[in-house]
């Protein structure tokens, strides 16, 4: 296995948590949005809307705490028409780990890969139960919170590699947004936008040449 490394230069793997780790948030946000009538895609429409500066990215920086959240992303929401409880909205972020995800990331680190989660997260115990078992897996864990940076920003994919001790063209990185993979393939990563678990793997175990189920 480390002849495969050395030839393609993959060293490293980096993992976004929630939409790649556990299931997708944007399935219970549709699922919240069908329940109280409101418009599809409404919460996602809010979380674009100035998205370096919004109740979202001040809660991943660390800038506002939860009740401040809530009142932010409250008053974006009217600010489009819509009564939503911020507090709801947070809830709907903590998703199911998906087990074949866990059995993947176990085996790349037992084939030598160094492993990174990058994750725009908030400081609120989310760290502990299941969630904190799975994130003691990885060798590094580089969180916005603690940074007070956040994806999509460069620096924090330059925490990561620091961290890992890698050049970006050594790494591969896995996330469900768009948006905080094009930096990472800008600066030279190659990155796998994770619809489905299933896909995802497909294409890792295609960079990294090994199998990554049983």
């Amino acid at each position: 296995m480390l002849g495969n490394m050395n030839q393609n230069k993959m060293l490293a793997v980096l993992f976004d948590f929630g939409g790649v780790m556990t299931s997708s948030p944007f399935d219970a946000f549709a699922k919240f949005e069908k329940e109280r009538g409101l418009p599809e895609n409404i919460i996602r429409k809010i979380n674009s809307t100035d998205p370096d500066n919004n109740a979202w990215a001040l809660m991943e920086r660390s800038e506002v705490d939860t009740t401040g959240f809530a009142e932010k992303f409250g008053a974006e929401a009217r600010a489009l028409g819509h009564e939503i409880d911020g507090h709801e909205v947070l809830a709907l972020v903590q998703q199911e780990i998906r087990p074949e995800m866990v059995e993947a990331l176990k085996k790349i680190k037992t084939a030598g890969f160094k492993t990174a989660c990058l994750t725009n997260n908030f400081r609120s115990g989310e760290s502990h139960g299941v969630k904190g078992d799975v994130m003691s897996l990885f060798d590094h864990v580089i969180e916005s919170a603690v940074l007070g940076i956040r994806k999509p920003e460069e620096g924090f994919y330059i925490a990561a590699l620091e961290a890992v001790g890698v050049e970006a063209n050594q790494a591969v990185f896995l996330d469900d947004l768009g948006v905080n993979l094009k930096p990472a393939r800008a600066m030279g990563m190659q990155t796998i936008k994770v619809s489905d678990s299933a896909s995802a793997l497909d294409e890792l175990e295609t960079i990294l040449e090994m199998s990554l189920r049983d």
